[in-house]
């Protein structure tokens, strides 16, 4: 990117310091500002509102239209990850504020974890971990650890093919599960098991993965219904949003044995865990770090680089949220 002291870009999530201080060499930077946005942002100067071109964000923080109208200069939304369900998208329309976001930037991490969820939940290893550290191993004595299931011709269901959900079907193949999916549509380019329904996916599955990107279209999808169906042997895991699953209906399948387990890196109000999961020994739980590498996050950065240099050029967006205005 070009310097370009003409230009203002507000920080509407914490983002590393590196990376503001990239993006800081080039323009001038506001904020990061303090959650919640549309607060902070109410509670800023006017001039300094007037002069912001650019919003870089997360797709997890709220920008409801209320906030954006503060911006009255606003050309572009850039949101660092796949994410975008935070952001108002008709006020967005209706503005012709183009908003972008890094798809497929953070995908190969995201499947990484949630592979390795699928083997913690599925293997007990987390059990096991604990089972060890209080002294309990023996060698050969009579106390053990139950026997499990191996992934080895069990049936991986995953919701949601999108670039991390094919990853994560490409890993789930390797440990030679069966893969089927529920999509909005049926993709033709894979030869996976496609089921119509949520449910009947569920039902399919000995592991159900969550991958879909959130909105609210789907949120609390699975619920105790499609819990029940996945049954007393399933495990679920989640690395895509907290709010896809209803949690509480979640608590109770995993107190109630109604599952087997669950791996969750998710939470449906980040950064609270409910104590109830907290206390479940057949909960796998990790704090949001799927995308938590430094490639992926390298990569979202250069993508969010590449759309506000696009923006700042003239050009069209790079990676325009679908239904959104693909040009500034």
């Amino acid at each position: 990117m070009s310097p370009d002291p003409r230009v203002t870009l507000l920080l509407g999530a914490r983002v590393p310091e590196r990376f503001r201080a990239e993006l800081a060499e080039r323009f001038e930077v506001l904020g990061p500002v303090p959650p919640p946005f549309a607060e902070s942002v109410t509670a800023m100067p006017a001039e300094e509102l007037r002069r912001v071109r650019i919003l870089v964000t997360m797709g997890t923080v709220k920008t409801p239209g209320a906030a954006l109208a503060h911006l009255p200069s606003l050309g572009l939304i850039s949101c660092v990850g796949s994410g975008f369900e935070g952001v108002d998208l008709a006020t967005a329309r209706e503005r012709r504020v183009v908003v972008t976001h890094s798809p497929s930037a953070n995908a190969s991490a995201v499947a990484d974890i949630a592979m390795g969820l699928v083997v913690a939940s599925v293997r007990g290893m987390f059990e096991a971990s604990a089972f060890l550290r209080r002294g309990e191993w023996k060698g050969n004595f009579a106390k053990r650890m139950p026997l499990t299931h191996g992934l080895t011709g069990r049936r991986c269901g995953i919701y949601g093919l999108g670039s991390i959900g094919e990853r994560i079907a490409r890993r789930a193949a390797a440990a030679e599960m069966e893969i089927g999916y529920h999509n909005r549509n049926r993709r033709t380019d894979v030869d996976y098991r496609y089921f119509a329904g949520l449910r009947d996916l569920a039902e399919w599955s000995d592991v159900l993965v969550v991958a879909v990107r959130a909105d609210a279209g789907n949120r609390h999808a699975i619920d105790e219904s499609v819990l029940g169906a996945l049954g007393p042997e399933g495990h679920v895991v989640n690395i895509a949003r907290g709010s896809v699953i209803d949690e509480a209906a979640l608590v109770r399948a995993l107190q109630q044995g109604s599952i087997a387990g669950a791996g969750l890196d998710v939470f449906e109000h980040e950064p609270v865990v409910p104590d109830e999961l907290l206390a479940l020994p057949n909960v796998v739980l990790t704090p949001h770090i799927s995308g938590g590498t430094i490639e992926a996050q390298a990569a979202m950065q250069d993508m969010v680089c590449a759309n506000v240099d696009a923006f700042v050029a003239g050009g069209p967006a790079l990676t325009p949220v679908p239904g959104t205005p693909a040009s500034y």
